[in-house]
């Protein structure tokens, strides 16, 4: 049990889209998530995933809509619903997830980590 400096762990990601693991608490894991661009359309069948926005902004486009996440705010997207992160700029991002998501739900593609980094 210690605690841990969200600012010191960002300065440890160099690479965008690429998620490493900060914590873990009942069956989730707390990733940290820079973004600067658009990311893959994708869904989770079987998880709910949260984006808080700690530095910058974000906008979470749904096929029929979009919405801005600017810092200090989160957005929810629940499991099944197909979405797409874009970054215009760099954004820090925690994401709260179940151990299990794959960060390009049911898509493979490049951009799939099936292994993540602890920072």
């Amino acid at each position: 049990m210690s605690k841990v400096n969200i600012a010191e762990k960002f300065g440890k990601i160099s690479e965008y889209y690429k998620p490493h693991i900060a914590g873990e608490l009942n069956g989730q894991m707390i990733k940290l998530v820079k973004a600067n661009t658009e990311f893959v359309w994708h869904h989770h069948e079987n998880e709910d995933e949260m984006f808080l926005v700690v530095k910058g902004r974000f906008r979470m486009e749904f096929r029929d809509r979009h919405e801005w996440i600017e810092e200090g705010e989160f957005i929810v997207v629940p499991r099944g619903v197909e979405h797409r992160p874009v970054a215009e700029e760099e954004c820090w991002i925690v994401l709260f997830e179940p151990a299990s998501t794959l960060n390009t739900g049911n898509v493979v593609n490049e951009r799939t980590l099936a292994q993540l980094e602890r920072v």
